[in-house]
């Protein structure tokens, strides 16, 4: 089992909970890009654990990273620190099979599982992407099926504006793009650039090659993962609403919009009118960070 350095930055996790940089203002909005969805579609979809009973020191990450206002789920830290609290001061086991979603949020977890006091076990089930890698690297034991993918790439977003409008969310990024790439060589033992060069290329690891760079410790035994169907269809319907929200801002909606837009496909007119009851629509979708600009931060 390796031991990893608990520290960021020379800030131990375990004496300073915000180890990991989170905005002040967390107004922005966050969704998994397209292309993440897709692949999780094809491949990850509805994989879960083969056995019929998971032990009550357990976590499951079997759905996005932050509150999915689609379905009411998501993995948030706010969920995980309580499930922390109920298995109290014992060893931890983190199964995870995500697209990924909110940065912040992700960050935040990952500070929220590395203050543990006993070890976290990561098992990889399917699809660790995005913000969902993030928190696979705070397991002191990372363990990923043969046929699972660990992806890692820079921060995503969909902003509008002008050119000055760009170079401010660039360097707006930036700081958060460097702190990924820390995280992801203390876990690997690979340096900040060669982490960096594989986050610009959007890289997806399958389970032997996480093993080789040092993503991971060790493969799981197949008989530990399997194909639950009726979990792949509700898994594959979400995603296509969450892509055509994704579409329809890329297109120049706010995100208040293109949902009640989807709302109204479905049935449900006037559903998300209301920005006051929609988590992160950001009323007129423009943010104050980024002013006249919407912009969506997701990994």
């Amino acid at each position: 089992m390796r031991k990893l350095p608990r520290a960021i930055n020379g800030v131990h996790a375990r004496q300073r909970p915000a180890a990991l940089p989170l905005p002040a203002d967390r107004k922005v909005s966050a969704f998994t890009p397209s292309p993440v969805l897709d692949r999780w579609n094809a491949d990850a979809a509805g994989i879960r654990p083969s056995a019929l009973e998971i032990g009550d020191n357990v976590i499951t990450m079997f759905d996005v990273i932050g509150e999915d206002w689609w379905t009411g789920g998501g993995v948030t830290a706010q969920k995980v620190s309580a499930q922390l609290r109920a298995i109290g001061d014992r060893p931890v086991e983190v199964q995870i099979n995500s697209p990924g979603g909110d940065m912040f949020e992700g960050l935040a977890i990952y500070n929220v599982l590395r203050e543990h006091p006993q070890d976290i076990t990561i098992k990889i089930m399917g699809l660790a992407a995005s913000a969902a890698s993030v928190i696979a690297m705070a397991g002191d034991r990372v363990e990923i099926g043969a046929a699972s993918f660990l992806m890692i790439h820079n921060c995503w977003v969909v902003a509008i504006g002008n050119r000055h409008d760009m170079a401010e969310v660039s360097e707006y990024l930036e700081p958060f793009d460097r702190a990924m790439a820390d995280v992801y060589a203390q876990a690997s033992g690979r340096t900040s650039a060669e982490c960096a060069k594989w986050m610009d290329a959007e890289t997806y690891m399958s389970g032997s090659m996480a093993v080789e760079r040092g993503f991971a410790d060790a493969l799981l035994p197949a008989d530990q993962v399997r194909i639950d169907e009726q979990a792949r269809a509700d898994d594959r319907r979400t995603n296509e609403i969450r892509a055509t929200e994704l579409a329809l801002i890329q297109s120049g909606m706010t995100r208040s919009q293109a949902r009640a837009r989807i709302n109204t496909l479905k049935g449900t007119p006037g559903a998300a009118s209301d920005p006051a009851s929609t988590p992160g629509a950001g009323g007129t979708g423009l943010t104050d960070v980024f002013g006249r600009m919407l912009s969506t931060l997701t990994i």
